[in-house]
């Protein structure tokens, strides 16, 4: 830390939260430990700060963040009066070359610049989301690049890629998967983006790259990569306005939503749901129970009982309307409701009514989505557990360990981890202890 003269900005800050300043050091450390670096901050280490020494810039951005959180509002670098660094993923850049950098530095896991963009793991409940009418039209006009015009064979290539990338990432996880998004992302994407082209066919390429963006940012969520994931999410909905997608870019808020609930942050997730729900006014059956399907699980972790049970039962009405339709790509089915149901029913503390209809949406989701059935399973029987029903549990919880092994995806491992911690207060139970053996034994694929 190098000290200089008192800081001001940090002071005037700290004024506006009314923290002390051991609240202020336990809010940095309770960031610290949300990406996985604990901290033992005190109210001497924040006396240091306003004095003028300059935190490691591994912890600066946790500090804005806690900043951030209990302000309402982004703090940059400026306004707490800590040095500027310009990184590779500098806001200010175009929106395609912002991807083109995004993507550049996920690509290669091998290039030491990665460990840049892989660095900002850290959600913040702050970031800044553009609203559709901020975003609608507006982006720089196509310039010409080394492709030198696009047409309508080029956009569907960039779809079927991202339907295969979705199937991909479903059966083996997001870390397996991403890499290979970013790469077509900077590749192809980038250089199409750049490309002459008719208006139509433009549009058509900013919405196919819209949903490529919010594809990788969900395989970001996948890995834990959460801070990174927001990034690609932001790219989506920008795209999206450019290209005037309402419905990628309400899937995209939906999607942040659903980050936002998982990781705790629930008055943030009710936000991102009902902002999604008001861009999409005009959506049918299906995608209309698709966002009230989150918005009732939004509600119910904020605890409205009222609303959540008022949105889940406009997604059931919404899907009965929708269940005679044709399926498409990515579309809500009666397993992802079902589930919906389960978790506003944990959220309202009704544990076995969740269990019920987990264990429902895991009979309709049997010999399809990999990953999902991985981390849905294991959250089936953690609750199982809860109701007391280990056997129950242990029998879901073999079904996990089938699948684990062919899925690369952060959140299917701390599911796991979470199992063995479980287990091991049952271990004279020989169907528990017989779980645990194997579930030590399971390795994740290469």
């Amino acid at each position: 830390m190098a000290k200089g003269a008192r800081n001001v900005c940090l002071e005037r800050l700290l004024d506006e939260t009314t923290w002390t300043q051991s609240q202020f050091a336990t809010a940095v450390n309770r960031v610290g430990t949300e990406q996985g670096r604990p901290l033992k901050y005190d109210a001497s280490a924040v006396n240091h700060w306003l004095g003028g020494t300059i935190p490691v810039p591994k912890v600066r951005p946790l500090i804005l963040e806690a900043l951030a959180r209990k302000l309402g509002r982004p703090v940059t670098e400026t306004d707490a009066g800590f040095p500027t660094t310009h990184g590779p993923l500098d806001a200010q850049r175009s929106t395609v070359e912002g991807l083109l950098e995004l993507g550049r530095h996920d690509m290669d896991p091998t290039h030491p610049s990665r460990r840049g963009v892989l660095g900002t793991a850290l959600f913040s409940v702050a970031l800044t989301i553009p609203d559709w009418p901020d975003v609608v039209g507006r982006m720089e006009a196509v310039q010409t690049g080394r492709v030198s015009r696009i047409g309508h064979s080029d956009v569907a290539t960039v779809e079927a890629m991202t339907a295969k990338l979705s199937d991909l990432d479903d059966q083996f996880g997001g870390r397996m998967a991403r890499p290979m998004a970013a790469a077509f992302l900077v590749n192809t994407v980038g250089p199409h983006l750049r490309a002459d082209a008719s208006e139509k066919v433009r549009r058509a390429m900013m919405s196919a790259a819209s949903d490529l963006l919010y594809l990788t940012g969900y395989m970001a969520v996948d890995e834990g990569l959460h801070g990174l994931a927001q990034r690609y999410y932001v790219k989506a909905l920008e795209l999206a306005g450019a290209a005037d997608d309402h419905l990628t870019y309400c899937t995209t808020l939906r999607g942040m939503s659903v980050q936002a609930v998982d990781l705790g942050h629930n008055a943030q997730a009710l936000r991102l749901a009902n902002a999604a729900a008001a861009a999409a006014p005009n959506a049918g059956p299906r995608m209309r129970a698709f966002l009230a399907g989150q918005q009732a699980h939004a509600y119910a972790a904020t605890g409205h009982r009222a609303h959540a049970l008022q949105h889940i039962r406009e997604a059931e009405v919404a899907m009965e309307k929708a269940e005679s339709r044709a399926r498409v790509f990515g579309s809500y089915d009666p397993s992802a409701l079902a589930y919906h149901i389960a978790q506003v029913q944990f959220g309202l503390g009704d544990l076995a009514g969740s269990v019920e209809n987990m264990a429902e949406s895991s009979k309709l989701r049997h010999g399809v989505y990999r990953r999902t059935r991985v981390r849905y399973d294991a959250m089936l029987a953690e609750r199982q557990l809860q109701l007391g029903h280990l056997e129950a549990a242990c029998a879901t919880w073999d079904r996990v360990l089938d699948d684990y092994p062919l899925v690369q995806s952060g959140r299917a491992d701390d599911r796991v981890a979470t199992m063995k911690k479980l287990l091991r207060p049952h271990l004279h139970n020989g169907t528990a202890r017989a779980l645990h053996e194997r579930a030590r034994s399971v390795t994740v694929a290469a």
